[in-house]
């Protein structure tokens, strides 16, 4: 699961950094921080920006609570599984008003799924009514090193290793389920009960205020997209992102795109650019290597594809925390602090674009789609920093390192 990189600029192409953030004052009063990259380019754009203002509005009038956390999922959005299927594959609440900018619609949703097994552990997030993991915002405002892990957190039962090792398994279980006519819905609940089965949480669940236990994102979707009652379709590009949460605290977060069916040659495309993206960026993990440069090898290998990649989402530190540093962008010429050390534990996890790089977020506050309504695609491991190079802790079985095999994603 990715996280978003820090002093983006809320206008949909802008690149300038942002040094001393100017927060909307609208949107701050409507309970979510857009920040712009200055006076000037916040005059010139307020015209276009100022529609999420009637769109926040429209979301709190019908409950959603927008004077809560950002990512609160707004009402009429849930129904139950029996319900008819008429009313499953509804439009939400939010999105009957919505401007969508690829074919994708979103269905409604089941209900959040229970931890049915009381030996699972759960994170500090998972009964917080805002889903605000506690521990990583005291990581954030106290700590600025990257935490190097030993044996005794990486080896033991339900430690660092097995977290990552239950992580791949219960994605292998997602991606077995995957065909064209499954519902995304039916992917997390085959996702939660994985992780039931192995005494693991699901750690998207509940993770500021995200609804179920796994994001399933389809064609145009880059990340955090919702599972619902849609039904997979025959050409579809689905990612599945899995984290789990063992017993003895620790996170274990990887992703695998899928092929569904018979899908062109330009989805077929950008999913092997990602692979190959995350590839060449694990090749160069080892002692010394600037977190930085892990972007520009990634934008190099897109580009000769003819795709970008996403700049707002990140790869990130995990370990006992979900996310914490560092930040690993994916792009070339990012300002990403820190270098490489044995026993840095960490996510590379590029979002790669046939269009656009440019994102944009739906009215559910999580899923983020390409601002052109081209197809996106990912790949992601959890590496360890070893003494000559790195270790993919989140690996198929027998395959220490990456190797494209087209049959491993066709369903």
């Amino acid at each position: 699961m990715a996280t978003c990189t820090s002093g983006g600029c809320t206008t949909p192409g802008c690149t300038n950094p942002v040094t001393k953030p100017l927060a909307c004052p609208k949107c701050m009063q409507l309970g979510i921080r857009n920040v712009f990259c200055g006076q000037k380019c916040f005059k010139e754009n307020y015209a276009q920006h100022k529609q999420i203002h009637a769109i926040l509005q429209q979301m709190g009038a019908g409950g959603g609570g927008v004077g809560g956390h950002r990512k609160t999922p707004p009402d009429g959005i849930v129904c139950p599984v029996d319900s008819p299927e008429l009313l499953k594959l509804s439009l939400p609440t939010w999105a009957k008003a919505y401007n969508f900018s690829g074919d994708l619609r979103p269905a409604l949703m089941s209900p959040r799924r229970p931890i049915t097994n009381n030996r699972v552990c759960k994170p500090d997030y998972a009964a917080h009514p805002g889903g605000v993991s506690d521990s990583e915002q005291r990581d954030r405002a106290s700590n600025n090193n990257i935490r190097v892990y030993g044996p005794d957190e990486l080896e033991g039962e339900c430690n660092l290793r097995y977290a990552t090792k239950m992580g791949r398994e219960v994605l292998d279980e997602g991606g077995k389920a995957l065909r064209v006519g499954v519902t995304t819905d039916e992917i997390d609940r085959v996702i939660h009960e994985a992780c039931m089965e192995r005494d693991c949480y699901p750690s998207p669940l509940n993770y500021y205020n995200f609804p179920k236990s796994v994001c399933t994102s389809v064609n145009e979707v880059i990340c955090h997209g919702i599972p619902d009652y849609r039904e997979v379709q025959d050409g579809d590009i689905v990612n599945v992102d899995v984290t789990t949460y063992s017993r003895g605290g620790y996170h274990g977060d990887l992703n695998e795109t899928f092929c569904v069916g018979n899908v062109d040659a330009d989805g077929r495309r950008v999913v092997q650019t990602a692979f190959e993206c995350l590839q060449g960026a694990l090749a160069m993990v080892k002692p010394g290597t600037l977190y930085r440069d892990l972007g520009s090898t990634i934008q190099r290998v897109a580009a000769a594809n003819k795709c970008s990649v996403v700049r707002t989402y990140c790869g990130h530190g995990i370990g006992s925390l979900f996310h914490t540093a560092p930040n690993v962008p994916h792009y070339a010429k990012n300002k990403a602090k820190g270098v490489m050390k044995e026993g840095h534990v960490f996510t590379v996890e590029p979002m790669i674009n046939l269009g656009s790089y440019a994102d944009l977020t739906w009215g559910d506050n999580w899923t983020a789609v390409t601002s052109d309504g081209k197809r996106s695609a990912q790949f992601e491991h959890t590496v360890l920093v070893t003494k000559d190079g790195c270790e993919i802790l989140t690996a198929r079985e027998n395959e220490p390192v990456m190797k494209w095999d087209p049959d491993l994603i066709q369903r």
